[in-house]
């Protein structure tokens, strides 16, 4: 196991710059996930690593060795791409067993090697099928034994769960989780799908549009604590309201919004600074009664969405709308609340972020 470091990677296509000068260090045997919006260079970081493009000024070390110039057949690095890339014409065992043969391996060892990968992914059983008789999740995992079965330092997965449908993604989320734990080896995973970030990830990058990363943290840091409204609203859903602040208050279109004072000292923020305040629609209240609080706000219920788990609403509340989730934790509605009517809402000021504008 061994940890990726880039320093000051630069990269261009045709004059323009996919990589701004990314410094990113990748911690050895942990799941990293980089997320970011199609074209924000998260696929172009990979391919630095893997060697399948060259950096046009800067660093890339495994470990303490620099590979920047080093041969993609001499990395100790494997890729496992979005349409797997597997050979049709070769079962199972056969596509596993592959990069032995060409490097020349013994018969028993290939055999033992691609048995205990197949026992790993657990398609011991369909060693001798062929690649078309296999479902979309069942080919992902012969492309993850061909890939760790060269027992790579890195494993880079780009997408690798794109082309499956959500109740197999799903399941093969957990897999990948397991398989990472199992192994021990360092995975990077490439997606643009937040809850996959979430899910999987021990710590993530956050990409922006500009070709440099935004935030990395933990899961938990980046959707509880984002640095930026650019974070706020690519990881998760949550309202932002504008407004100055003045002394444990922002004032915002909707009023005085009472504030931890604390979380604007720790952004280096004073009186009449203007700031953005994130509120996630999960930690707000909603009720048609007024509650007993110092916060409140009135407004109109403008729509009802029935998800399962949870019941989303939007309400209007001075011109401004905000969205609220409502856990569904019985199906009895302990309060109906209907289009068009009028609500209260509020929320605890600690569950409020501060962000720079």
């Amino acid at each position: 196991m061994k940890e990726i470091k880039l320093v000051n990677v630069t990269k261009k296509f045709g004059g323009e710059t996919v990589l701004n000068n990314v410094s990113l260090t990748i911690p050895s045997g942990k799941f990293f996930a980089l997320l970011g919006p199609s074209g924000s260079g998260k696929t172009t970081i990979l391919r630095l690593i893997a060697g399948f493009e060259r950096v046009d000024s800067g660093h890339i070390f495994l470990g303490d060795e620099e590979i920047t110039h080093t041969p993609i057949n001499k990395r100790r690095v494997h890729t496992v791409f979005q349409n797997y890339a597997l050979f049709p014409h070769l079962n199972v065992y056969e596509n596993v067993a592959y990069s032995l043969k060409i490097k020349n391996v013994s018969r028993d060892e290939i055999h033992n090697k691609v048995m205990k990968m197949l026992s790993i992914v657990r398609l011991d059983n369909m060693a001798n099928k062929l690649i078309n008789q296999l479902s979309g999740g069942q080919q992902q995992r012969v492309a993850l034994a061909r890939a760790i079965i060269n027992e790579p330092e890195v494993l880079l997965l780009d997408e690798p769960l794109a082309a499956l449908d959500p109740s197999l993604k799903d399941k093969m989320l957990i897999e990948l989780m397991d398989l990472q734990t199992e192994l021990k080896t360092t995975f990077i995973y490439i997606t643009h799908d937040q809850a996959e970030a979430l899910t999987l990830a021990d710590q993530m990058a956050i990409m922006n549009n500009n070709g440099t990363i935004e935030q990395i943290g933990t899961p938990e840091q980046i959707y509880e604590f984002p640095r930026s409204s650019f974070v706020a609203t690519f990881v998760g859903t949550t309202n932002l309201l504008s407004g100055v602040l003045i002394n444990e208050n922002l004032d915002t279109q909707l009023g005085k919004i009472p504030l931890n004072i604390e979380a604007a000292k720790l952004i280096g923020k004073d009186n009449g600074d203007e700031l953005v305040l994130s509120i996630r629609p999960e930690k707000i209240f909603i009720n048609k009664n007024q509650p007993l609080v110092d916060f409140v706000l009135e407004g109109k219920v403008k729509s009802i969405i029935y998800q399962g788990r949870f019941t989303q609403y939007m309400v209007e509340v001075k011109g401004k709308v905000l969205q609220i989730f409502e856990q569904n934790e019985d199906h009895l509605s302990r309060l109906s609340i209907d289009i068009d009517d009028v609500v209260f809402i509020w929320w605890l000021k600690e569950c409020t972020v501060l962000l720079p504008v």
